[in-house]
């Protein structure tokens, strides 16, 4: 084994190992990469590594990269778009919908299950915060269904599923993260907003058919309520009002970027925009909230931007390392072809989905790995979107979970941590089965970015 190859795996264990230490992830990675630029400069004057190796090319190239990172036009639309997720939450648009939802398919077998889905998919299709999401959508719906006597399994696993779907569905804070981090215009924000629109909209269509068979195969975790709502025209009529504001926000957002009329970063200011004005016609518009929404996306954009100051020092130190050429040759190398070295990158980006959260995962793991799934000869978006999928589940998986986490905030006491990880586990599954189509049909992820740009 090769110094740098030690190297690489001794600086992969220290943050392993400082991970489990408590203190913030940032932190974390600044302070390895400031331990492993001692270690490389020592191991270069002690073993004379030809590594290029030294103070002003590793640390001393973080303020550069930092500066780029805040000249970075893609990453402008980060904090608009957690802005309007944010403020989206409390502007009574998903309440809205849910009231309204009910009575139209409250007579279905599982009724109540699909309206959480279809509105957790309006919802994803306008934010990409999956906290709010998650917490939004079991505040609204784990009481009516616990009333309605559906499994506890079902309906924590339900909501919780469903709000993850914001961080696949565009727009998308992550995917703006992988397209800065690929700065490739093979694989722009764009391209990638509509290489996850038909994934996306796939997952929650095989979540209504889960709960559909369900229901149908066991009545009992699903049943009829009694006083099913009478469906008629004024509750067609409620549906339709009730979405029209929300399908407006989307057309304004998604159809500015898909027709070419605006950038990413343009429409997302037109999104933030259109929040206030939803909030604003929903009378919940005030001084007090526009602050909490402020301060909630100012604390979430710090957050995600601390985490990049420590992983742009992480990546500069490893690739100092030698870490691009300790990877590449160490998946080249794997006794597989092309589609066994993609199973395995996946595979392992599944692992570490249970133990880290999905923004270190795509600051550090995705430009290392990017280049030779590139080189392969495989669709740059394809494969990123291939990567999103398989990070999805990184928020369902324990002892990690985010979204798990957000759901027992808000669970009735009735429902324990047993059943959140047993209603979350099919539909784990499901996302597998969702990769897998992605995998062997491609053309769900590159035709319509092919019809709108033509092909990369």
């Amino acid at each position: 084994m090769s110094i740098e190859a030690i190297f690489v795996i001794g600086m992969f264990l220290t943050f392993g190992v400082l991970l489990f230490t408590g203190f913030p992830v940032a932190w974390v990675l600044a302070g390895t990469s400031v331990i492993w630029t001692i270690v490389g400069i020592i191991g270069v004057e002690e073993f004379g590594v030809d590594l290029w190796f030294d103070w002003g090319s590793s640390i001393g190239l973080v303020p550069e990269r930092l500066w780029g990172l805040v000249g970075s036009e893609t990453l402008v639309a980060l904090p608009m778009f957690i802005f309007m997720g944010i403020l989206l939450d409390q502007s009574g648009v998903a309440e809205r919908l849910m009231v309204n939802m009910v009575k139209l398919f409250g007579g279905v077998r599982g009724g109540y299950a699909i309206t959480v889905i279809i509105i957790g998919v309006l919802l994803a299709a306008t934010t990409g915060i999956i906290g709010a999401s998650v917490v939004l959508l079991g505040m609204l719906s784990l009481p009516i269904m616990m009333r309605s006597n559906y499994s506890k399994e079902l309906a924590v696993g339900t909501s919780c599923a469903t709000g993850t779907l914001g961080i696949l569905i565009p727009p998308s804070i992550m995917l703006v993260l992988m397209a800065d981090r690929l700065a490739t215009p093979e694989a722009s924000v764009g391209d990638l907003f509509m290489g996850a629109f038909f994934p996306g909209i796939m997952l929650g269509a095989m979540y209504v058919t889960y709960v559909l068979v369900l229901a149908f195969l066991k009545p009992s975790v699903a049943p009829v309520p009694e006083d099913r709502p009478k469906v008629d025209m004024s509750v067609f009529w409620g549906v339709l009002w009730a979405v029209l504001p929300t399908a407006g926000l989307i057309l304004a957002v998604l159809g500015s970027i898909f027709a070419g009329i605006a950038t990413p970063t343009e429409a997302s200011g037109v999104g933030a925009f259109g929040a206030m004005l939803l909030a604003l016609a929903n009378g919940r518009l005030n001084l007090k909230v526009l602050k909490e929404s402020m301060y909630a996306t100012t604390k979430t954009a710090a957050f995600i931007f601390a985490i990049f100051v420590g992983a742009t020092a992480f990546s500069v130190v490893l690739r100092g390392l030698g870490g691009d050429q300790v990877i590449e040759e160490a998946l080249t190398g794997l006794p597989f072809g092309p589609d066994g070295i993609l199973i395995t990158i996946l595979f392992v980006v599944f692992l570490l989905g249970f133990f880290l959260d999905w923004v270190e995962i795509t600051l550090i793991i995705l430009p290392l790995v990017a280049p030779v799934v590139q080189s392969l000869g495989f669709d740059l978006v394809w494969f990123t979107i291939l990567f999103a999928v398989c990070l999805q589940t990184s928020f369902l998986t324990p002892p990690v979970g985010f979204a798990l986490f957000y759901i027992k905030g808000v669970c009735p006491p009735e429902i324990k941590v047993t059943h959140i990880y047993r209603g979350v586990a099919p539909f784990i599954v499901l996302q597998l089965i969702g990769l897998g189509l992605i995998y062997y049909f491609p053309k769900i992820v590159t035709w319509l970015p092919a019809m709108a740009y033509g092909p990369n």
